[in-house]
């Protein structure tokens, strides 16, 4: 069902050629952006009438207007079953706890007497969200991205989720009813690269917002590329990812649950199990069959993930090796399987979430261990980080310098400038001083 990847022996590779030996699902998102363009440019011209079309063309219903009435939300809340009210309430608080705590307060550096740079922290003015509804519904991903842009101080918060035909072109309830939860009233029924273009450019019903965050398929990741430099983006979300770095300590029920975990959201998702006891490989592997025959989504989601070419068993030498493979493959999920789990990892550099030990498991980091589950993925990790209250804020430089800080300063600006042969800016600090530099104290 699962593949193994042998990496014992040989020293491993550095870099990129490490990189190469790991598994990694194909997400090509520049072939689907030529797809995608017509598609936005469509709703840059036509708007509403554009996403009322391609709901009609891709989620198979006919809407009547995009945007959801508040009557929908407060039904929704109130015909939602009071134990997942119950846990998304949990998840809201677990959430918040942890993204108050990441705000930012605004700083003074005093550099010289008279002198200072002043950092302060804005949060955008306007964010779109995205929720995805396609194979399954994902009330989790409206806590994950409403959280942290309420936090950060975004004043005007708009989520776009796919319109369902069972549900009469309205979003998926549990959805509706998780907005509500979290007080967001602006919510449309838009899907896929049409939801980001409508955020993108506006249309008749919902005015443009400044930045677009949430997870989606290949479509919604090729849409933030195209729109990347109009509006700001989270990050281009491939196939959800876990990798385990586990030893001979860890148990093998645990581990098979977890690469399932995972594997149930696509075909494309990628499980990776980076180990150095064959014994655990084999316990594993053993262990999948009965786990995956008992469970659901398994000929259209599980076996093909876990028996593609983004998963397998990577069996490495020791520890230290796994490590260097992990960070190599960057996870969006990294679960640390070992004796001495923390100090494991605490020896990670590259990682999107990072599970210690049993008894945090990635479904807890899912959905209510507090932390974000919006994670960089295909590598990622390497240089991006998941979301949180600092996406959406912007950090903004005051300058604050009297005429005697800036005197001391003036011969090193000119000279700067001469040696970039821009002289207009030396000019603009001699005009300040009768067009003479004054001499450094």
């Amino acid at each position: 069902m699962i593949s193994r990847i042998d990496l014992r022996g040989d020293a491993l590779p550095e870099g990129p050629a490490l990189r190469d030996l790991l598994p990694r699902a194909e997400f090509d998102v520049q072939a689907a952006l030529e797809k995608v363009r017509p598609i936005c440019e469509d709703v840059h011209h036509r708007g509403d009438a554009a996403l009322i079309d391609f709901a009609e063309r891709f989620d198979g219903v006919r809407l009547d207007q995009v945007r959801v009435p508040a009557a929908a939300l407060t039904r929704a809340l109130e015909e939602l079953d009071p134990a997942v009210r119950a846990a998304l309430e949990e998840s809201i608080r677990r959430a918040r706890t942890v993204h108050r705590e990441q705000r930012r307060s605004t700083h003074t550096t005093q550099v010289v007497p008279g002198g200072s740079v002043t950092e302060k922290w804005v949060p955008v003015e306007r964010v779109g969200l995205y929720a995805p509804g396609g194979r399954s519904v994902y009330p989790s991903s409206v806590v994950m991205n409403v959280v942290p842009a309420q936090e950060a101080g975004v004043e005007s918060i708009a989520l776009a989720s796919p319109a369902q035909a069972e549900f009469n072109g309205l979003p998926h309830p549990t959805i509706l009813a998780a907005c509500a939860l979290l007080g967001v009233d602006e919510v449309y029924a838009a899907g896929g690269a049409t939801a980001v273009a409508m955020f993108a450019y506006g249309t008749q019903s919902c005015p443009p917002a400044n930045m677009v965050t949430g997870p989606g398929n290949i479509w919604v990741a090729a849409a933030k590329r195209y729109f990347t430099g109009k509006i700001g983006i989270d990050a281009e979300a491939g196939p959800t990812e876990i990798a385990v770095l586990a030893d001979d300590t860890a148990d093998p029920v645990h581990v098979a649950s977890d690469l399932i975990s995972q594997a149930e959201h696509d075909p494309l998702a990628a499980a990776v199990l980076v180990t150095d006891s064959v014994e655990l490989a084999d316990a594993v592997e053993k262990e999948l069959e009965p786990q995956v025959a008992a469970t659901r989504h398994v000929d259209d989601r599980i076996v093909p993930a876990l028996s593609g070419k983004q998963s397998a068993i990577v069996l490495v030498d020791g520890i230290d090796e796994g490590l260097r493979v992990v960070d190599a493959y960057g996870a969006e999920h990294l679960e640390i399987q070992t004796a001495d789990a923390a100090a494991v990892a605490d020896r990670v550099r590259n990682a999107g979430a990072i599970f210690i030990g049993p008894w945090a498991p990635v479904s807890l980091g899912d959905y209510a261990a507090g932390s974000n589950h919006v994670l960089p993925t295909g590598g990622c990790a390497c240089h991006s980080s998941g979301l949180s209250v600092q996406s959406f804020l912007r950090g903004i430089h005051i300058v604050d310098y009297t005429k005697d800080a800036l005197a001391e300063v003036a011969h090193h600006v000119v000279t700067l400038a001469e040696a970039e042969d821009l002289p207009a800016h030396g000019a603009a600090i001699k005009a300040r001083f009768g067009w003479k530099v004054p001499e450094s104290k």
